[in-house]
């Protein structure tokens, strides 16, 4: 193939603005309809509508007609085919154009449909008006007719058959102006179920007043088959209507129902080119508003906790203060954090932290509390705010057992120190109204985090104060033992630790150690072991 010449550029390809097996339909559903209309037109003609006097040769009109209408089908059913596929045609990459193709073809083949019966009822009346006038007005007015039949059939069968193109072209860009596509759609089903049938009455009232030429045998026939037409046709369009306009809504409306029942990722076909069409994508913009709006709170929750997100939200308004409340408060901090990020590189000691907060924000969710912060290799648990629990001391004891516990079982290369603590605190919202968060602020926080420093050089990494296990209901409370009393760092009380009875122990940090310790052995041991500069990961009191 030879080069273009330079500087001119090849011709844009034309391709149709709708895929092979809809122009298929779309075929078919043209010559079928013309088809059917032009028989059913020749037998309205021939056998209902008045032909004019009594001396017209009956067979002479019928086999003029025939032929007339064999050959003039062979020769528009073609060209409006060709014509109607044309239509959807254009060049080049312009997707506005290629919407308005296919969202205004119904009209376009319904235009072409009343191009070619308007040329008929021209050929055929002026071709009967040679027999006889009156055979030719009569013959003109069956015509007429059946161009109305034909051009209301071919809008209404074109558009099903169009809607997945619609769907395709409106894809992510609705309607931007209605196309009068309701409008339209409801006036053709008018004329086809009223316009087509009560035309053919008062054609034949009309002969029969002026030219009082028929029998009232044949106006009688004319007027039942018209009659029984218009009943059928009625029914049948206002049925058609009603699905027009139904359908759209019924998907909106099953689409809601699902949406009610939790379902977000869902949207509806936008293939109306008409306010319908806005009612579809208006639904698809509102799931995808829900959706993110659900993203977003989901990532709100899991920032904040989902107890506090839910308080969040029933509050509405955010004000900044808080309230006392009753609270149990657990505090975790690895041990010898700073001395693995410089002997591991940055991307395993991220992963060894995320394993590690996994298993304690496992654990705090399911003895009923929430993580209130990370505090870089630390982590601060809170129970009984912002929702109120019946025992969060003991919530919060529970949830220093199975921490142990499970740190020891599935993570053997590291260790940490666990403190918990019991009391009254406050809890709300702290900061400025730019940038707020939910929080705890109390003795109980500081107590448990300095219960920390303790747990990180005693078997076990796990120790409470004695005011938590007294404050926490049975069987809780009877699984720990209060013991010696402690001023911890910081803190001008003492504190009475409390550690479970009745455990097993692996010391990770110092060397294995297997058995029951006793107290006065773990707080001298603790206090020997104190390291001088614990971690301050604390909420400021």
């Amino acid at each position: 193939m030879a080069s273009p010449p330079r500087g001119h550029l090849p011709a844009r390809i034309s391709r149709s603005a709708i895929d092979w097996p809809s122009g298929l339909l779309l075929t078919v559903a043209l010559v079928g309809i013309n088809v059917m209309v032009a028989g059913l037109v020749t037998a309205l003609a021939v056998w209902v509508l008045p032909t004019g006097p009594k001396n017209v040769d009956s067979q002479q009109i019928r086999l003029v007609n025939s032929t007339a209408e064999v050959c003039y089908l062979l020769i528009a059913v073609p060209v409006a085919v060709f014509w109607g596929g044309m239509s959807f045609r254009h060049s080049g990459d312009d997707p506005e154009r290629e919407r308005r193709l296919v969202l205004l073809g119904p009209l376009r083949l319904a235009k072409v449909q009343a191009v070619f019966w308007l040329v008929a009822i021209v050929v055929f009346g002026a071709l009967n008006a040679n027999i006889e006038w009156r055979l030719g007005l009569a013959v003109a007015n069956a015509v007429l007719i059946g161009g109305i039949s034909s051009g209301a059939l071919t809008y209404l069968i074109a558009e099903r058959i169009l809607r997945p193109a619609a769907a395709r072209v409106l894809a992510g860009s609705p309607p931007r102006r209605q196309l009068g596509g309701v409008l339209v759609r409801l006036v053709v089903f008018w004329a086809l179920g009223t316009a087509v049938p009560v035309t053919g009455m008062l054609a034949a009232a009309f002969g029969a007043m002026v030219f009082v030429d028929v029998t009232t045998t044949q106006l009688a026939v004319t007027v039942l088959i018209a009659g029984l037409g218009s009943l059928a046709t009625g029914l049948l369009t206002t049925v058609g209507a009603a699905r027009a306009v139904a359908d759209p809504v019924a998907a909106v409306r099953m689409a809601m129902r699902r949406v009610e029942q939790g379902e977000l990722d869902i949207a509806v076909p936008v293939y109306d080119g008409t306010g319908l069409g806005q009612l579809q994508a208006g639904f698809n913009n509102m799931a995808a508003g829900l959706r993110e709006r659900e993203r977003i709170r989901e990532m709100f929750a899991r920032q904040v906790g989902r107890d506090v997100a839910q308080a969040s939200a029933a509050q509405g308004e955010i004000r900044l203060g808080g309230e006392v409340r009753s609270v149990g408060v657990l505090f975790i901090d690895l041990v010898g954090s700073t001395e693995l990020a410089s002997q591991r590189p940055p991307t395993d000691v991220v992963a060894l932290l995320n394993k590690f907060f996994a298993v304690v924000v496992e654990v705090v969710d399911d003895t009923g509390g929430w993580i209130n912060k990370f505090e870089g290799d630390a982590a601060l648990a809170v129970f009984g705010a912002p929702t109120t629990h019946d025992d969060p001391a003991g919530e919060a004891l529970a949830a220093g057992r199975r921490l142990a516990s499970r740190l020891a079982r599935d993570l053997t290369d590291v260790s940490a120190g666990i403190g918990v603590s019991a009391g009254e605190a406050v809890a709300g919202y702290v900061g400025d109204v730019q940038r707020f968060e939910y929080t705890v602020i109390g003795d109980p926080v500081n107590e448990a985090a300095r219960l920390s420093e303790l747990a990180k050089s005693v078997p076990g990494g796990l120790l409470a104060s004695g005011v938590a296990v007294e404050l926490a209901a049975e069987p809780e409370s009877s699984r720990w033992k209060i013991g010696e009393s402690v001023v911890l760092r910081g803190r001008s009380r003492p504190t009475q630790l409390a550690t479970p009875v009745a455990r097993e122990i692996t010391s990770r940090a110092r060397g294995p150690r297997r058995g029951v310790t006793e107290i006065g052995d773990l707080t001298e041991h603790a206090i020997e072991h104190s390291p001088e500069h614990p971690s301050e990961a604390v909420s400021p009191q």
